[in-house]
């Protein structure tokens, strides 16, 4: 289970996130927004998430396999779409290094296993409760 913790203070809209190792990230809302876009907006943390996810997956599988994977580079794009009450999430995974057809269409088939990916791509329920 993954865990973390956010703060909100008084300096809008910069969002301290913390993770139970001690990690910080910081998040904001962009300028437009009435932020200073001093971090990552949240929708761009949800796409940062499947895009680490999706990288760090596919070099263990390829590190596994001995293959020559040198770099991947992954773009994200997510559009929620309102009058259609649906996100669209575009991927586009670049992968670097010596590798044969059946070897990238392997590793694409790994990287839509990603653990993120899962959790994007199937129901999701959000608990929430006012604290005590």
């Amino acid at each position: 289970m993954a865990k973390v913790t956010s703060s909100i203070k008084k300096e809008n809209y910069k969002i301290e996130i913390k993770s139970p190792s001690g990690n910080t990230v910081i998040a904001d809302e962009p300028e437009n927004m009435g932020g200073k876009d001093l971090g990552f907006s949240p929708k761009e943390l949800l796409a940062s998430a499947l895009a680490a996810c999706t990288s760090a997956t596919v070099k263990m599988y390829a590190d596994r396999k001995e293959w020559d994977l040198h770099e991947v580079k992954i773009n994200i794009e997510l559009d929620f779409r309102a009058s259609e009450n649906k996100t669209v999430i575009s991927r586009k995974i670049g992968f670097v290094g010596n590798l044969d057809a059946t070897q990238k269409s392997r590793l694409l088939a790994i990287a839509n296993a990603c653990p993120v990916h899962k959790i994007l791509s199937n129901p999701i329920e959000i608990i929430s409760q006012v604290e005590q």
